[in-house]
C-alpha cells in the first residue's frame, strides 16, 4: 500500500471518529434533556410587554413560559402573591418557583428551610389558582405535588435550575 493511500485511510478513520463522538454527544445531550424530571410544556415565547397588558391565555398552571413583564421579582421567599408574569422572568433567567396554596404551616417552613438552601434562582410564594398543593416551575416545566417531598423538590431543582433562554442572567 502506498503512502497515500495509508494516510487518506487513516485520516477517514479519524475523521469518522470525531463525527461519531459528535454524534453520541448529540444522542446522550438530548437524552438527558428528555429525562429532566417534570411535565414539559411548549414554549410559549419570551415576550416583555407592560404591566397589566392583556395577553393570550398561558398552557400551564402555573405558567412556565410565554409573555411576561421586563421586571423580574427579587429572588427570595415571599408571603404574598407576585404576578405570574412578573415571575415568568425569573424563570426566563433561570429560577426555580416554588409556589403553593392550602398548606399547613409546618410544609411551608419545609419549603422555605429548603429554598434557603438555594439562595440564587429561587423564588417562593402562595398562588391561589395552583391546583394542587406544592408547584416548583422552571422554564417550559412544572412538578406538581400533593404533599412536600424534599428528595423530589431537589431533583428537580438540580435537573431544571438554569435550563432556560438566558441562565446567566441575574
Amino acid at each position: 500500500m502506498n503512502e497515500n493511500n495509508k494516510a487518506i485511510r487513516e485520516w477517514t478513520l479519524v475523521i469518522v471518529g470525531i463525527v461519531g463522538a459528535i454524534a453520541l454527544f448529540v444522542w446522550f445531550s438530548s437524552q438527558s434533556e428528555k429525562n429532566r424530571p417534570g411535565e414539559v410544556y411548549t414554549e410559549q415565547g419570551r415576550e416583555h410587554i407592560a404591566v397589566g397588558s392583556a395577553h393570550p391565555a398561558y398552557n400551564s398552571n402555573p405558567p412556565t413560559s410565554g409573555p411576561h413583564y421586563a421586571e423580574e421579582a427579587t429572588w427570595g421567599i415571599y408571603q404574598k402573591e407576585l404576578p405570574d408574569e412578573q415571575l415568568l422572568h425569573n424563570l426566563e433567567h433561570g429560577g426555580i418557583w416554588i409556589s403553593y396554596t392550602g398548606i399547613d404551616q409546618d410544609t411551608q417552613n419545609q419549603l422555605e428551610a429548603l429554598a434557603k438552601k438555594y439562595p440564587d434562582k429561587m423564588v417562593v410564594t402562595p398562588r391561589a389558582k395552583d391546583d394542587v398543593k406544592i408547584v416548583i416551575a422552571s422554564w417550559t416545566r412544572l412538578l406538581k405535588l400533593d404533599q412536600f417531598d424534599e428528595a423530589e423538590i431537589v431533583a428537580f431543582i438540580n435537573a431544571n435550575k438554569n435550563k432556560s433562554p438566558e441562565p446567566n442572567a441575574q
